[in-house]
């Protein structure tokens, strides 16, 4: 099963209970997922589907940082909510120890010395660790790594 065939599985039994609010969320991940198509003129596969959920729990996070700063809990709240429901349907993360070895592996692979050289590695480590790491943290580790800090 596609993870685009499992999104409509649960939308629809999102409407058989009536959750206004999962049905809300779903149906906003169904539309980022269209307009993608669109824009591309291609179906997505699995890959670019965990990609346009990486974008949208990257927007969350931001509106829930924002929406908190601002004493707005119950918005902060609902992109909470969303945000939970769409990291559900990511890949397992990787832990600490794999995202290090993951770093290591493309700093190798990619002969990195310096700073400069990070954009070869992130770009690399971008296909790799897509949906299942945080690639601020990932970006923040490589830069620790090639800076020799």
């Amino acid at each position: 099963m596609t993870l685009k065939t499992r999104i409509n599985d649960d939308v629809k039994v999102a409407m058989r209970a009536r959750d206004a609010k999962t049905l809300g969320a779903l149906r906003l991940l169904l539309a980022a997922i269209k307009q993608k198509e669109v824009d591309e003129r291609l179906a997505l596969d699995d890959d670019a589907v965990v990609t346009v959920i990486g974008k949208m729990l990257k927007q969350r996070r931001d509106s829930i940082t924002q929406y908190a700063a601002a004493g707005r809990n119950d918005l902060a709240d609902a992109e909470r909510f969303e945000s939970d429901l769409l990291g559900a349907y990511l890949p397992a993360g990787l832990s600490a120890e794999e995202l290090v070895a993951a770093v290591s592996q493309a700093i190798a692979e990619s002969c990195a010395s310096s700073p400069a050289d990070m954009g070869k590695v992130m770009a690399q480590l971008r296909l790799k660790l897509a949906g299942r790491a945080d690639m601020s943290e990932v970006s923040r580790l490589v830069k620790t790594r090639l800076t020799g800090a």
